[in-house]
């Protein structure tokens, strides 16, 4: 038997994920399992879309459909009644038969807890090549310029601007620009 805490994943029916943590926790509560269950998370992340109007629509997602991470010193009991629990499906990384499953690895929990820095939400800019966006923010505020080139990866966009009477190409990240309605 183990006597560390550690984080463990359970594989859950989808859709029903904040159901089972609601689930383990009431079982952990009237079961006197606070001793070897501790944290449970169905972990989220936040999506930014900017729409044609200028606003921006916040939309909050699971990272991980279908799973849920659970900190716990995995003893036979508390196997069981995490594994009992319904809408688990199984734990990840056991081999079935009873066997129990492998802890994630520190460097992995603490992405997902946010110990190591992650880079902010991703935008969602509703853009094309040939676009006309209004920039918000920046040396170039005020400023409107054409879409030339999208580069999802970096959330960086290059729009075509008029400067001294000369167009130039200026590399402007997602957060700083609006798409126009023309």
């Amino acid at each position: 038997m183990d006597t560390q805490k550690a984080w463990y994943v359970l594989h859950t029916y989808s859709g029903y994920e904040n159901k089972v943590m609601e689930n383990i926790n009431m079982r952990k509560e009237s079961m006197n399992m606070q001793d070897n269950i501790f944290r449970i998370m169905v972990p989220e992340e936040q999506k930014i879309e900017k729409r044609e109007d200028g606003t921006e629509k916040v939309t909050v997602t699971k990272t991980f459909p279908g799973y849920v991470l659970i900190e716990m010193i995995m003893s036979d009991e508390a196997w069981f009644i995490v594994r009992n629990t319904p809408g688990v499906t199984g734990f990840v990384g056991s081999h079935g038969a009873g066997s129990k499953p492998s802890p994630l690895l520190e460097e992995e929990i603490g992405v997902i807890l946010g110990d190591i820095k992650l880079p902010p939400p991703a935008i969602e800019l509703d853009v094309e090549v040939g676009d006309r966006v209004k920039i918000t923010d920046g040396a170039f505020e005020g400023m409107e310029g054409m879409v030339e080139a999208l580069d999802e990866n970096s959330q960086t966009l290059e729009v075509i601007i008029e400067m001294f009477g000369r167009e130039t190409v200026a590399e402007i990240e997602y957060s700083q620009v609006e798409p126009l309605n023309l």
